[in-house]
């Protein structure tokens, strides 16, 4: 896993402050605490602010916090955005039940390694399947459709694939860790 070699963010995030809407859309989901470095460079325009934070799948649908975790953390460390996964990892990987060595397993790992039951191995196959081929063949399709139902899969596809976006966004914009957020396992 590499790690960032700049602190220093390309784009500067608005300035404070931010107007009214953009600040209780990001305090409702920040509550109380400072928002992410992501969220006010966003800010910079409203529109793109509201296609992005609009788009979130973080609420309940049809997979669990550790599924859904599973899957933001293996994404976000197989793209290298270390910003993104270390904010999921410092916030949620505990309410996930994820221990350190699955969160080591996630960032550098194989879904061989011990720890991990069948259908936390399928997720991770199915992420790495998306990450190198933009796909899923038809024996993975099959081995997750045992798990999960057709609007479960609808939903992780879609995750997988905003979080790759939310990587490419934190990995070009080259933004901070933010104060506090976990770094990638040496």
């Amino acid at each position: 896993m590499t790690r960032y070699k700049n602190r220093s963010a390309r784009i500067a995030p608005a300035s404070p402050p931010l107007p009214a809407e953009i600040q209780q859309a990001i305090d409702a989901v920040m509550h109380g605490r400072p928002p992410l470095v992501l969220f006010t460079t966003l800010a910079r325009d409203r529109r793109l602010f509201f296609k992005f934070f609009n788009s979130g799948l973080l609420d309940r649908g049809h997979l669990t916090i550790r599924q859904r975790e599973i899957v933001i953390d293996r994404v976000t460390a197989a793209c290298g955005a270390e910003y993104e996964w270390g904010v999921h990892v410092t916030t949620f990987a505990a309410k996930a039940g994820l221990t350190e060595d699955q969160i080591t397993s996630l960032t550098i790992g194989t879904p061989e390694d011990e720890g991990w039951d069948d259908g936390d191995r399928v997720l991770i196959r199915f992420c790495d399947s998306l990450h190198r081929n933009c796909t899923v063949d038809d024996d993975l399709w099959a081995e997750l459709s045992s798990y999960h139902s057709d609007e479960a899969i609808l939903e992780l596809l879609m995750l997988a694939g905003a979080y790759r976006t939310v990587s490419y966004l934190v990995n070009a914009l080259r933004l901070p860790l933010e104060d506090g957020a976990r770094a990638f396992p040496t």
